[in-house]
């Protein structure tokens, strides 16, 4: 077993969870289930695995969610993993994981991996792949970074090394349950688009000084440029860049859905969410946030 302790976030996992620990038993010295009350057997099932069930409310984000988990829990390991319950280490990268943790130099905080979507059974291996995550780190020398999306697991010291191998991403629920995440995902979505075009927060400018992995780095500042694009076309040729340029076209029927549903519908909504409050606030910071927090109960 790997000094390791993995921490998966869950609500209503019971689809997921069983394959998820069938693999991190693989390596994880220590398993916390930081579970929001599930009404399912999420919770059952974690404790067959041995797994250390912690309850605890939603506060309002997976960040503030794993932030909590991080002061709160004992850890008696030098590493921590922050894991997905829909996601999963390919066995090479458990192997890797093995065989490399042990001997990592002491300047080393973070390991990032590269990650595969698998969406309705298959590899997307064009696109987008890989993403590359931090997200293995030296206890106490990382912790989550606050967003209302799309946050990184950021480092307070030391540096990152990158593994060869994939986890993956495979979530085993329908279209619907796919499309419905993406709507409840698109106005905070469309806060943070707004966030970096008026810097609601004052906060706009720290993300060039965050250490995440580099290609989280070189996606958040091609997000800045996305933000100074027209609302519409802006996300069209997004799609267009993912399934032409990156060939996410040679991936068949199931890498259309994807492309399309994922980055051209979704940015599409997010578009048309940022349009929405423009349309009742215009560009006035102070009304947007009272707007955010009235309709949205999203709190600047």
């Amino acid at each position: 077993m790997s000094d390791i302790t993995v921490i998966i976030l869950t609500y209503n996992e019971e689809i997921h969870i069983r394959r998820c620990l069938e693999n991190v038993k693989k390596f994880a010295s220590k398993v916390y289930i930081v579970d929001c009350f599930s009404s399912d057997r999420t919770v059952e099932i974690a404790k067959e695995f041995g797994a250390e069930v912690v309850e605890h409310e939603w506060p309002g984000n997976q960040a503030e969610q794993f932030n909590w988990a991080l002061e709160n829990l004992s850890f008696s390991t030098k590493w921590v993993l922050r894991l997905d319950a829909d996601e999963y280490l390919q066995p090479e990268l458990v192997k890797e994981l093995n065989e490399k943790l042990p001997s990592l130099p002491e300047e080393v905080s973070g390991i990032i991996f590269n990650r595969r979507h698998i969406f309705m059974g298959k590899w997307m291996k064009r696109g987008i792949y890989p993403v590359k995550l931090l997200r293995v780190f030296r206890y106490g020398k990382g912790m989550c970074e606050q967003r209302l999306m799309d946050e990184h697991i950021q480092l307070t010291e030391g540096c990152a090394v990158e593994f060869e191998h994939d986890f993956c991403d495979h979530n085993l629920n329908d279209l619907s349950w796919f499309c419905h995440k993406h709507v409840n995902y698109a106005i905070r979505e469309a806060v943070d688009l707004l966030d970096i075009e008026l810097d609601l927060t004052g906060t706009a400018e720290m993300d060039e000084n965050k250490n995440i992995s580099r290609q989280a780095q070189a996606k958040r500042m091609k997000k800045h440029k996305y933000v100074r694009q027209p609302l519409f076309w802006r996300s069209f040729a997004y799609f267009c860049y993912r399934y032409f340029l990156k060939g996410a076209c040679l991936d068949g029927k199931v890498g259309f859905i994807w492309t399309f549903l994922q980055g051209w519908w979704y940015r599409t909504l997010v578009d048309a969410k940022v349009y929405e409050i423009k349309k009742e606030c215009g560009n006035n910071k102070e009304k947007i946030k009272r707007f955010l927090k009235d309709k949205y109960n999203i709190i600047l």
